[in-house]
Formats: C-alpha cells, structure tokens, sequence
C-alpha cells in the first residue's frame, strides 16, 4: 500500500476493510462520521457494520457487547468524542470488564491534538492521552504518519485485548524511513550528541524540525518517536536517555496533566539529567490559524521551543 498520500484515518480503514474479507469475526462501529473508504466496508460487509448515530455513549455499549459475542470490535468516532462524551461507558465496559471476561475491541480517535484546526477547542483534542493513560486494560497508540499507522494497524489486529489508536486528521509527510519497532514502542528518527527529544504523534514532526534547526548551530539532537504510550520498552529507552543530559519531552496535550510528559518525568526522576517538558498551556483557545500558528500562541511551536532548548544547552 502506498501511503504517501492517504491520511492515518484511510490507511486505517484501508487495512479493516482488507482484513474483513479474511476474518469474518471483524465487526465495525461508527458514531455517524464517515470517509469513502468507510462506505465501502458498509457496501462490501452491511452485516458487519453499525452506525449508532451521534451516540457515543451507546458506541460503546454496543461495542462491547459485540465483543462479548466473540467480534473483534473496531469503533470509531472523532477522537474527542469517543474518549471524553464516553468516559464512564469506557471505564465499566471495556476497561473494567476485561478484567474478568475476554475483550477484542479498538476504539479509533480521529482528530489528535489540533488536527481540526478551524473547529476550535469542541473538536480539538489535548486530554485523551492524560485521561486513557489512567484507565488499566487500554492500550494506547499515537502513530506519527501513515507509514507508522500501518504497523499499529498490523499490532493491534495481532493481539487481543482493548486498544485506544489516535489518529491526526491531516496528511502529514512521512516522518522517516526506520520501521516502527512494535517490541519497543518507538523509532529513532534522528541520533545526536547535544539533548534528546521523545515526543509522539504530530509533535515528532515538531521535533524533526527542531532538530534541523539546532544542527545549523552544531546542535545535534536524538529524537525518540514513541508511538506506544502503554507497553514501550522502558529498559530499552531508559539506555538510550543515560547517554543524554539534557532531556526533552513535546506533546499536543495540556502540559503537567499526565500525558507524555508524565511518563518522562516517572522515567528520569531518579536520573542525573536535565528534563524540561513543552506541551499546551491548559487553557482553552479560541482563536482560529494554522497549526503553526496555535501551537506557537500555545506553546509548543518550533520558534518557542528552540528559544528555551538554546538557553538550556
């Protein structure tokens, strides 16, 4: 599959639909959002697809009777919806239930962090990292490109079990050439001397340019982009974040609220190293511009970050 030019989202649905002619225990569950890819699992398969309506409280509910029934559940719903609008049918009914009963469902957000730019804060998405971390039994997965959703795709139809998949809601390009290592959760994108980021999603592109950027001054900085926030390799990133001092953390989430950067933080506290995080200031904003633009009004544009890193470094 070529996907250079398909969103996460297609790359996404593409690998379900293929799968559905395989496995036909795969059932697919939307909360009324659809694609063209989407209609053609509800054309090929109308006895393996729902759509609940703008209902994703009961997205779940059904889900996770489908899933007692012995489907392998894919839902999906804009990712601030099918997280936040669903919190409490997430935590009884998959979270909680899987603990004593066998569970195979994939909740599928689209949307990460700023994705619907002009949509403003209701469909924007800074919490679900913070809020899914803190549920057990959830996997949570937050691919950077298409090329990296593919390999999620393929870990998680391999395992069972309950997972939580971001997906960014605009074509981004593709990030790097390394192969996701599914074992440990993450890539090394760029190798350096200088500090280390770890970031996820959209921000390891931040993260990239960054990197560009400090290496005009002969800075030269390792990038980690963690793409399992859940069941990474931490002996492996640990190793890798003791050849560092200086030790950097960006998200597309509300900063110290326990997304990414609480993760860093839990790893490096008893380190002798410098470890400064970038995430949303938390608050709300409503003001409307490109990406680039928000995230440097929130504090996580490039021009901002590399201010603060020079000054540290």
């Amino acid at each position: 599959m070529n996907f250079d030019k398909l969103v996460m989202r297609d790359v996404f649905l593409k690998n379900i639909l293929q799968s559905m002619e395989r496995n036909k225990d795969i059932f697919f569950v939307t909360a009324d959002f659809g694609s063209p890819v989407l209609d053609d699992i509800r054309v090929k398969y109308p006895d393996r697809f729902l759509n609940v309506g703008i209902a994703e409280q009961n997205l779940i509910n059904i889900s996770s009777g489908l899933a007692l029934e012995g489907y392998r559940v894919f839902a999906y719903a804009i990712a601030p919806f099918i997280t936040m609008r669903c919190y409490e049918q997430i935590r009884i009914n998959l979270a909680l239930l899987s603990s004593v009963r066998p569970l195979n469902v994939t909740l599928i957000g689209v949307g990460a962090g700023y994705s619907y730019v002009v949509s403003g804060p209701t469909h924007q998405c800074y919490e679900d990292i913070s809020i899914m971390r803190s549920l057990p039994n959830i996997n949570i997965y937050s691919p950077s490109d298409s090329s990296q959703t593919d390999s999620v795709y393929h870990h998680v139809i391999s395992q069972d079990g309950i997972n939580y998949v971001r997906l960014d809601a605009q074509l981004l390009p593709k990030l790097s050439d390394v192969k996701s290592n599914k074992n440990n959760g993450y890539r090394k994108i760029a190798s350096g001397n200088s500090a280390l980021i770890i970031s996820t999603g959209y921000c390891s592109h931040t993260a990239l340019e960054i990197s560009d950027q400090l290496s005009k001054n002969n800075k030269s900085i390792t990038i980690i982009d963690l793409f399992d926030l859940r069941n990474f390799n931490e002996r492996s990133l640990l190793a890798i974040i003791k050849k560092h001092k200086f030790i950097f953390s960006i998200e597309e989430g509300f900063l110290g609220r326990g997304g990414l950067d609480s993760i860093i933080f839990n790893l490096t506290k008893n380190l002798d190293v410098k470890y400064l995080n970038f995430g949303v200031n938390p608050e709300y904003l409503f003001e409307i511009g490109s990406r680039r633009e928000i995230h440097e009004k929130v504090g996580i544009g490039s021009k901002n970050i590399i201010k603060k890193i020079n000054s540290l470094i």
